[in-house]
């Protein structure tokens, strides 16, 4: 099939309603579209399947996934020029579903269609969730979403997060990126225990530990008492050798245990770091109010949250189908202003909220670094599609925090006394002193 680079593209025009961004390099070797941009290859005609069968982002996900589309150049300039062609955001792009749909382009559209190959597209990569049943945060479906995310080895986890092993947005307490990453990851849990005022003798509960590394610093720097929990039994079993290691099981215990089963408070602080994303709208009051409930009068809670813009509607709210497919089952995001509602019903004071948003787009470029630098060792640990996936959504939300499309960040909340005392003290950003770069 000669020159398909420069049919696709001049279909893909008159669909889209303007000029591709990038420059296309097809299956038969053809390339088209702007001198000097970064280069889209489709690598086999399966791609573009995909994509008509599944117009928008799944379809396009699931070629990158399976290694048929890829990119040649800046993977980050790349995200930012087409993210407006594959979603409907703001009216300023139709989309390619919506332009397919139009009755004055369906010449267009059949053209591409003869030129993508015999439809149906092939079975959707290995990588993507399957079986999932039941209701959406159930105890039995959460921990099956855990497990599709997080048990797929801790090697490959040491690779892309580095030391410091913390899976959530670091901290650069100096206003500057030349910091390490495990710097600036120390930096960010040092920020949660002294929010948290955390003191000798303190009672921790660490909502969704992951690999121990809070816990570690709060026992370790602060000598609280830490208690920390999570659904992935890798993650519980790299965290318990790893105190083990550092001689503090007397201090830290490590429980395989769902946030709704612990019963044994009262705690004096509680940390919530990148956990409240996984636990779903319909079930968030509820976590505010359990967590309400385990701590005693004057305990403190830090949550450490992922955030969203708000929806004109909120009711029209849908959760990202690539991260729902293949990263995160069942996450959702919430506003920064309903998570404050929220803690505020169950009682909760909040006294201190601060974006962080900037670092994460940071920490995200540092994670794909180290994933860049090692890929075929991460693709051996976990598998090709599923190392593409990595570099994919971190690649993706890096930009997304740039662009501020999505946000992070770290409220310090207050469970107050029966005559309202919190028991802070009254220059309430004292944590800011003495900050660890």
């Amino acid at each position: 099939m000669a020159d398909a680079a420069s049919r696709l593209t001049t279909l893909a025009e008159e669909l889209l309603g303007g000029p591709l961004p990038v420059r296309l390099r097809a299956w038969d070797g053809s390339e088209a579209g702007p001198a000097g941009a970064p280069v889209l290859v489709l690598r086999d005609r399966r791609a573009l399947r995909r994509m008509i069968w599944k117009p928008g982002e799944l379809g396009v996900v699931r070629a990158w996934v399976a290694g048929e589309l890829d990119v040649e150049g800046d993977l980050y300039e790349v995200l930012d020029r087409v993210s407006g062609l594959l979603w409907e955001r703001d009216g300023a792009s139709p989309g390619l579903l919506a332009a397919a749909r139009d009755p004055r382009l369906r010449a267009a559209a059949r053209a591409l269609l003869r030129l993508a190959g015999p439809l149906p597209p092939p079975a959707p990569p290995a990588e993507e969730i399957r079986g999932r049943s039941g209701s959406r945060h159930t105890r039995r479906r959460d921990r099956q979403a855990i497990g599709h995310h997080y048990d797929v080895g801790n090697d490959f986890y040491e690779l892309v997060l580095g030391p410091s092993m913390v899976y959530s947005c670091a901290y650069w307490p100096a206003g500057s990126p030349t910091a390490t990453l495990e710097e600036a990851q120390r930096a960010k849990l040092d920020l949660v225990a002294r929010k948290l005022a955390l003191k000798e003798g303190d009672r921790l509960l660490d909502v969704g530990c992951g690999w121990g590394s809070m816990a570690l610093h709060a026992a370790r720097e602060h000598g609280a008492r830490v208690v920390g929990i999570t659904l992935s039994r890798e993650q519980a079993t790299y965290a318990r050798k790893r105190v083990a290691e550092e001689g503090l099981a007397d201090r830290i215990e490590i429980r395989v245990q769902d946030y709704r089963d612990v019963t044994d408070g009262p705690y004096d602080a509680i940390s919530s770091i990148g956990m409240a994303e996984h636990v779903g709208a319909v079930k968030y009051r509820e976590y505010a109010d359990i967590l309400y409930g385990l701590l005693g009068p004057g305990g403190r809670l830090l949550n450490h949250q992922i955030s969203r813009r708000p929806e004109p509607d909120e009711a029209a709210y849908a959760i990202d189908p690539f991260i729902d497919a293949y990263v995160f089952p069942d996450g959702e995001l919430a506003p920064m202003g309903r998570t404050l509602t929220t803690l505020e019903d169950a009682g909760f004071e909040v006294r201190d909220v601060e974006a962080l948003r900037e670092h994460y787009a940071l920490t995200l470029r540092r994670w794909v670094a180290n994933l860049e630098a090692d890929r075929d060792r991460a693709a051996r640990l976990v598998s090709p599609g599923r190392a593409r996936v990595w570099r994919l959504y971190m690649a993706a939300s890096a930009v997304s925090f740039e662009r501020n499309r999505i946000g992070v960040n770290q409220f310090l909340a207050v469970k107050p006394s029966a005559s309202g005392t919190s028991g802070l003290p009254l220059r309430t950003r004292a944590w800011t002193e003495g900050a660890r770069g």
